[in-house]
């Protein structure tokens, strides 16, 4: 039986999303009937992706940059005050081992603001905006299988998106009262341009952007998974930390959303 999107006239911000699964996102929310705004550096990728996908909203935004945040913040509430759905998805990845790193730190600190101070960021600055509303709400963080296993030829990368997962256990616990539910999506390699020119490996981006989309229109897991990050071998470890967490997590008292 078909039934309407929870999505339809949703108002969702999108980092990243002038290319690869911000952008595959983006357009199964368009199709949803959701107003959609993407976020991303470069202004030609997002003025051919607005030309390719009509009612796509685009802003030129570096989600590295702390002012650049918090000027985002302010323009999503005031062109979109209804934002109900934050898709944390921006990122770069350096592919250099531990012990080759010649680069200036510079480069390394803008892989951590990237992927790490981004999302945390933005998360503050617009998950207040996402609780006022009166519906339901999503926060989802696309964090990666590097966060489980880490990549010695993406050792940042791996950090980052690890302290990330860590980030989004915690904020779910803050958000249980209310209506926003908080997702990690958890890709494992992608046909994407993450990797840099050329690189050709990975799961089919439309394959994993269906399975993604469909399990954010069910009330189901937390967690959403692709190809081995939604196997049995990879999700068994993490039920013993899930009932640690629920042990431990009252040990002392924190402020929580309402």
């Amino acid at each position: 039986m078909n039934h309407a999107s929870p999505f339809r006239d949703a108002n969702v911000l999108i980092t990243g999303g002038s290319t690869g699964i911000g952008l595959g996102l983006a357009q199964r929310f368009l199709a949803a009937g959701a107003r959609v705004l993407v976020t991303g550096r470069d202004r030609a990728r997002l003025q051919q992706a607005a030309a390719r996908h009509p009612g796509l909203e685009t802003l030129a935004s570096d989600i590295a940059d702390a002012d650049a945040r918090e000027q985002l913040a302010q323009q999503v509430r005031d062109v979109m005050p209804g934002l109900n759905v934050l898709v944390n998805n921006a990122g770069i990845q350096r592919r250099v081992s531990i012990a080759a790193d010649r680069s200036p730190w510079r480069e390394r600190q803008a892989e951590i603001d990237t992927l790490l101070a981004g999302p945390l960021h933005l998360s503050h600055l617009l998950v207040p905006v996402i609780v006022s509303q009166d519906g339901p709400g999503w926060v989802v963080n696309v964090t990666s299988g590097g966060a489980y296993v880490p990549q010695p030829f993406a050792p940042i990368y791996s950090a980052c998106k690890a302290a990330l997962h860590s980030y989004t256990v915690n904020l779910r616990f803050v958000l249980r009262h209310t209506r926003c539910r908080v997702v990690e999506v958890i890709p494992p390699a992608i046909r994407t341009a993450l990797a840099g020119p050329g690189a050709t490996h990975g799961a089919p981006l439309d394959d994993f952007c269906d399975t993604v989309f469909a399990e954010l229109e069910e009330p189901g897991s937390d967690e959403v998974g692709f190809g081995i990050t939604a196997s049995e071998r990879f999700n068994a470890p993490k039920q013993l930390y899930r009932e640690m967490f629920d042990e431990f997590s009252g040990r002392f008292p924190v402020d929580i959303y309402e």
